[in-house]
């Protein structure tokens, strides 16, 4: 396949969608389609409220074009779906965003065509759920009509020097051929490099299991800290002695949210027990860290009422709402969940965080976000890493407090615990 004569489309222009759209537009007529029409405006005039794009990425993309209109979509020979794929509220994978989009490119589909997959998914679900939706609605026969492969994303948002194109790629198509050419499409923009998987199903394990693995790693040291906070032992100098033998791991305790560590193991375990096999180990980790957000307000309360705060009426500061620092994401961020908690004890929350998008947590978790004052908060909670609150002073920090010994939890330990101890913090952290 010779994509340089062929149009590609890029359905979905998110986090993962808008930079493959952005670097394949740079060498080939490519389609950015989406169904939000205010984001299509805003890629328009050059915007990325995602900010992983800047206006001069865009504008530097000649031969890449903006719709929300489907048609614009039928010229194209190769369609790239990079669309969310969520669970619901009982854990299990939501697969509707992946099948209306499939549904969409079926309308398009003609003979010799390719779709690629990126969305994460389980393990045969390109083939036994996606390919029969393309042959329904297109009326054309699966690796004789048309081809598909997967592809998974490695976008890390907020991260700008791991990018798109220094990231080794994962390729793998439906047949040798279509394997080989998809793997070309994407070594022509991907200067890091591609490799290419034995089939579709070992390209979909291999993204899935990239985060199960993170999770674990994550759930065990979440896990030390509950039994190195009984035993009045801070964790993170414990995780620094024991970081002194060569190949210990560096994770560090935390809120494990986002569209990918705290999703991606569902997906996994939804397809385990499908085929009758319970997953301990991994169901294990993903219950220690959805429960972390209500571990920390537990101990925030416990040391309130220990400093003779009077926690129902009381007003709590939570700095970061987003589920990583320096990035306006807030998809799936275990923060709300401890504002929730907080908020069932009785306390005010007040929320602030300059990178989430005010409007959109308003819509989404029903936060409004506020501002931090002088004596404005009984306690703190520094929940996310923000080079703006990685900045503040003990004593900025103390500003915000009144009475004599209010809480500060650290959650991702960005202070010296001896300097807010020595302003007047009574101090937890993970």
């Amino acid at each position: 396949m010779d994509i340089s004569k062929n149009k590609i489309a890029i359905i979905g222009l998110g986090y993962v969608g808008l930079p493959l759209a952005v670097e394949f537009g740079k060498k080939y007529s490519t389609i950015g389609f989406d169904i939000n029409e205010r984001r299509i405006h805003e890629l328009k005039s050059g915007t990325d409220l995602t900010l992983e794009i800047s206006e001069d990425e865009i504008k530097s993309s000649d031969k890449l074009e903006f719709t929300s209109n489907s048609n614009d979509i039928n010229e194209c020979k190769v369609f790239i779906i990079t669309v969310p794929t969520p669970i619901d509220n009982a854990k299990r994978p939501n697969l509707e965003p992946i099948k209306e989009a499939t549904r969409l490119v079926s309308g398009s589909l003609k003979v010799g065509d390719y779709v690629i997959y990126e969305s994460t998914v389980f393990p045969g679900c390109t083939e036994e759920i996606c390919v029969p939706i393309l042959e329904k609605f297109s009326g054309l026969t699966f690796n004789q009509d048309f081809f598909c492969g997967y592809s998974p994303e490695r976008v890390n948002p907020g991260d700008k020097i791991n990018t798109l194109t220094k990231i080794i790629k994962i390729t793998s198509g439906s047949t040798l051929e279509a394997s080989s050419s998809i793997d070309a499409l994407y070594k022509s923009i991907i200067t890091a490099g591609t490799f290419q998987a034995a089939s579709i199903k070992v390209a979909e394990a291999a993204k899935v299991i990239e985060n199960t693995q993170r999770d674990l790693n994550i759930a065990l040291v979440n896990e030390l800290s509950v039994i190195f906070g009984r035993l009045e032992i801070d964790t993170l100098e414990v995780l620094e002695a024991a970081g002194s033998k060569w190949n210990f791991l560096p994770f560090r305790p935390g809120l494990v949210g986002g569209h990918c560590i705290g999703v991606d193991p569902y997906y996994l375990t939804h397809k385990a027990e499908q085929v009758g096999y319970n997953p301990q180990v991994i169901l294990a980790g993903r219950r220690i860290n959805d429960n972390m957000a209500l571990y920390v307000v537990k101990k925030v309360i416990q040391k309130m009422l220990q400093n003779n705060i009077n926690v129902s009426g009381s007003t709590v500061g939570v700095l970061g709402l987003t589920f990583k620092e320096n990035c306006p994401d807030i998809r799936n961020s275990k923060i709300f969940d401890l504002v929730s908690e907080l908020e069932s004890w009785g306390v005010n929350v007040v929320a602030v965080d300059p990178w989430a998008d005010p409007s959109e947590v308003k819509t989404i978790y029903g936060v409004t976000l506020g501002e931090m004052s002088v004596d404005s908060v009984d306690s703190l909670i520094v929940a996310v890493g923000h080079k703006e609150f990685r900045d503040l002073r003990p004593e900025e920090l103390k500003s915000y407090c009144k009475g004599p010994l209010p809480v500060l939890a650290d959650v991702k330990s960005l202070y010296s615990k001896d300097d807010l101890s020595d302003h007047g913090f009574s101090v937890f952290r993970l």
